[in-house]
């Protein structure tokens, strides 16, 4: 797995992938941080009155959290089907608009069956975004620089839990100041409002296609339509792999779908885990946080995630995505999360988590170069959407399978070596994927070698 550039870079090259990473890689990374954001609200209220509000059990709320990954999984992929027919800049402003009113619907939630609903309704109404929102990055970036784009993109979802954890917290610290609203509703109205505003902007702001941006210089146009077109050419010659048929029928697209479960997966297990840890805490300690303290311990894994990301995939982006760019990360992480639970010290089980966050963050970015190198058009489209969506399905079955693990064994011992093994298994099939890959590569280098000596000895 390589993508590094065979030649420099040129100065015009350069310019042109600068503007795109100060002018649309920012703005996409806030919609996905208010994306991030708006689904995981309700495990900032939960603890914080709207549990107690709404007369909600364990069950039920786990309940809702879950329900919104079914809407979510349903539409996964026609949603970036219509992002592929009606262009990236209308659908995901339009995704965005509409979850942002879904959003905030929950302000004035009244019981668990409208709590079901919405969730259900948000799930439906972010269906899409995620995959569309790399494929439409995928668009104007050659491969050779898509890691470091992806990373700077990707930098918004260990930062909405730095930023986001806080921020929470402390609309949920201003209770009754407007309208007399609880803390927690003040909080689903402040986190809401900004995904409306935002996905307005998004509907003049991005442009679907180099041609369009006028902020390129037309050498700047003329360099990226040419590099991506003879991109789009090579990978449709390669195989034909532009329909939607192929991604589904694809074994290479279901297996990237298996790695990609067992990162989120780990994903999901560590934001289940981590509100346990600090509840730990504080039983030790005989203490209490209040929900912004709480906020910023949550966050103190994600500053290293962060900055492991950037360096990880500047290494990436330098030498090529090679395949220990995605498999050392996962095993690292299959090693540190069962190890949590056997440090000796908060400090110590702290350290021990950032360890897992930082791998998890430093191979997602990479692991998404990987699907657009063989798909293209409509089975570009397809095939990310696909591969979310089954990452997808770890976010709705971890904290399951996590509780209920826990509950037949009395710890969280056999659930997070469960969550190693799940990494591990992404690691594996990585490394099986790229010998597979490097296998196919020299049979087919030696293909057209046989057929000209078989030709000279005629």
């Amino acid at each position: 797995m390589d993508t590094r550039p065979t030649t420099e870079a040129n100065p015009i090259a350069r310019s042109a992938i600068r503007k795109v990473a100060v002018r649309l890689v920012p703005f996409v990374a806030l919609m996905f941080f208010i994306n991030y954001l708006d689904r995981t609200a309700i495990g900032f209220a939960a603890p914080n009155g709207m549990n107690t509000d709404l007369a909600l059990s364990a069950a039920q709320f786990g309940f809702a959290s879950g329900v919104f990954f079914i809407g979510y999984i349903i539409l996964e992929v026609p949603s970036n089907l219509a992002l592929h027919r009606f262009g990236a800049r209308r659908w995901l402003a339009r995704i965005m608009v509409s979850w942002g009113i879904v959003a905030l619907l929950f302000t004035w939630v009244q019981n668990f069956e409208q709590l079901v609903a919405l969730r259900f309704l948000l799930g439906v109404a972010e269906a899409g975004f995620f995959p569309g929102a790399i494929l439409f990055l995928s668009m104007w970036v050659p491969a050779a620089y898509r890691s470091r784009i992806l990373m700077l993109f990707y930098l918004a979802q260990p930062l909405t839990t730095v930023i986001g954890a806080p921020l929470a917290g402390a609309l949920i610290q201003q209770h009754g100041v407007f309208f007399g609203l609880e803390g927690w509703r003040f909080m689903y109205f402040g986190v809401a409002i900004p995904a409306i505003v935002v996905g307005v902007i998004a509907w003049f702001y991005l442009k679907d296609k180099p041609t369009d941006a006028k902020w390129l210089t037309r050498d700047e146009q003329s360099w990226l339509t040419t590099a991506l077109d003879a991109e789009k050419v090579e990978t449709g010659a390669a195989a034909k792999h532009t329909s939607v048929k192929f991604a589904f029928k694809s074994g290479r697209v279901w297996v990237l779908s298996l790695v990609y479960f067992g990162f989120i997966y780990g994903l999901y297990a560590l934001a289940f885990f981590l509100p346990t840890i600090i509840k730990g805490f504080q039983d030790a300690a005989g203490t209490k946080f209040d929900v912004f303290q709480t906020g910023l311990i949550t966050a103190i894994p994600y500053v290293p995630a962060a900055i492991a990301m950037y360096f990880w995939s500047r290494d990436a982006s330098k030498r090529g995505v090679k395949t220990w760019h995605i498999a050392i990360p996962a095993v690292v992480g299959a090693v540190t999360i069962p190890l949590a639970l056997y440090a000796g010290s908060p400090a110590a089980t702290i350290a021990v988590i950032a360890l897992t966050a930082m791998s998890i963050f430093a191979a997602l970015p990479n692991f998404w170069t990987l699907p657009t190198r063989f798909l293209t058009g409509a089975a570009a489209a397809a095939g990310v959407a696909l591969i979310n969506t089954i990452g997808n399905i770890a976010g709705f079955s971890a904290p399951y399978i996590t509780g209920a693990v826990h509950d037949w064994t009395g710890g969280y011992q056999v659930p997070m070596i469960l969550v190693g093994v799940f990494m591990l298994l992404s690691a594996v099939l990585v490394v099986s994927l790229a010998r597979r890959d490097a296998k196919l590569r020299a049979t087919a280098a030696v293909a057209p070698q046989t057929d000209a000596v078989e030709e000279n000895a005629r």
